[in-house]
């Protein structure tokens, strides 16, 4: 099973949230059913990153790299080849 960072963006006021699954549609469900505590204030969230990593250790690795980054590097990828988000609906 492959192993996914993900972005997600707050529709209340644009706050973005990343972290690291096998499932991208079922960990956000999660958190807009108010299951995450970091992220149950600012519900609803949009997917709007997904990366495919092949191994549970890249995964961590990017997952450390992206929770570094700033709004203009993640509006950056976003937009870049690697995001999958659309694939997932």
């Amino acid at each position: 099973m492959p192993y996914y960072v993900y972005i997600i963006q707050s529709i209340v006021d644009g706050t973005y949230y990343k972290g690291s699954t096998q499932n991208p549609i079922a960990r956000l469900a999660q958190h807009n059913e108010g299951l995450s505590h970091y992220t149950s204030a600012k519900r609803p969230w949009i997917l709007v990153y997904v990366e495919e990593l092949p191994d549970k250790k890249s995964m961590l690795i990017r997952e450390k790299k992206l929770k570094r980054g700033n709004k203009a590097y993640f509006e950056q990828i976003i937009q870049g080849s690697k995001n999958i988000a659309l694939q997932f609906g």
